[in-house]
């Protein structure tokens, strides 16, 4: 068993740890969302800062030594079963390659606030999913995770290049692709991972207009929104600008 799964959560000593092992050590603390409460205990006391360090620690442990280790996940289901403070929320898709426990390091019950739909797309349920990790359960830091080779934007890619057509609801549950692929149909390189990365920026960058919460939590420095991607074959998570 390896050292990290004998712990059973990360701790505010443990992610400063990590944090500096990304690169972050130095950085100072800035004020999280403090007051936050959900059923009886009070919310994760890490930045933002301190939470996405810990998400690039834990990828990289995941890319570097990628071995399922077993926890202790009874005794943990027992410490969270009557309160949940998640230190990050991830918006990812439901590709089933892609669980975000895993790819960032085998975390633990508890610690990540997860809401996943083909092509991680902010519909409404998912907005008041991420808002309510925000402004009730108290996570500072927002991830919208895109990932390589998304069975949802390759269709929208295809809409675009072959006018294709899709049975049911699958036609307009990627139609707010749709905006991302033809910005970046034109560019080099491989063009669903481009839409991919187009999308999932777009998708971090309009949370605000479609959240009052959201976007007053960010100008008042309570959250922080990125996006990103997650890559199939390498299992790496690059952050996007």
């Amino acid at each position: 068993m390896c050292q990290y799964c004998c712990t059973t959560t990360l701790g505010r000593r443990e992610v400063l740890r990590l944090a500096a092992g990304a690169g972050l050590a130095g950085v100072g603390l800035a004020a999280g969302l403090r007051g936050a409460h959900a059923a009886s205990g009070e919310a994760t006391s890490l930045t933002s800062v301190e939470a996405l360090g810990a998400l690039k620690a834990g990828n990289s442990r995941f890319v570097d030594e990628p071995e399922l280790c077993m926890r202790n996940l009874y005794e943990r289901r027992e410490q969270v079963a009557e309160h949940q403070a998640p230190w990050a929320s991830i918006l990812s898709c439901a590709d089933s390659r892609v669980p975000p426990e895993l790819i960032f390091g085998g975390l633990a019950l508890g610690e990540l606030f997860v809401a996943r739909n083909a092509g991680n797309l902010a519909d409404k349920g998912v907005v008041g999913t991420l808002e309510y990790g925000a402004a009730v359960l108290g996570s500072p830091l927002i991830v919208v995770l895109a990932h390589t080779r998304c069975g949802a934007v390759d269709a929208a890619c295809k809409v675009v290049t072959q006018n294709a057509n899709y049975p049911g609801l699958i036609g307009p549950m990627i139609n707010p692709i749709l905006p991302a692929a033809l910005a970046v149909r034109n560019d080099a390189g491989d063009f669903v991972t481009n839409a991919a990365k187009e999308s999932a920026r777009r998708t971090a960058a309009g949370l605000g207009s479609l959240s009052t919460i959201l976007s007053e939590a960010v100008n008042a420095g309570r959250i922080k929104i990125v996006a990103g991607i997650y890559d199939l074959a390498s299992g790496e998570v690059t952050y996007l600008d």
